[in-house]
């Protein structure tokens, strides 16, 4: 890693156009290629977001989104009020 946020700007750029042709040459849903370039920007980011914060401590609006397989879980959540919670308590004593 380079300490010079310059030339780590650079290779974002270039990791930035390296997705884009990826996604130009696409072969199909589930190609490699493309997953292979989304992992290189997000590498070349963080490695221009230390660069630029060691030599300046400036950081970059944006970060790196990571997806979790637990954030594509559905969830049914019951959202009853606590009065008709009780009111269905009572009804099963009774």
């Amino acid at each position: 890693m380079s300490n010079d946020p310059r030339a780590e700007l650079a290779l974002l750029t270039s990791a930035l156009e390296e997705h884009l042709a990826a996604i130009t040459n696409s072969r199909g849903e589930q190609d490699a290629t493309i997953e292979n370039a989304y992992v290189a920007i997000a590498n070349a980011f963080e490695r221009y977001e230390e660069a630029l914060f060691e030599t300046f401590e400036e950081i970059t609006p944006l970060e790196v989104f990571i997806e979790d397989d637990d954030d594509e879980e559905e969830f049914d959540y019951d959202f009853e009020d606590e009065d008709d919670q009780d009111f269905e308590s009572q009804d099963a004593e009774n």
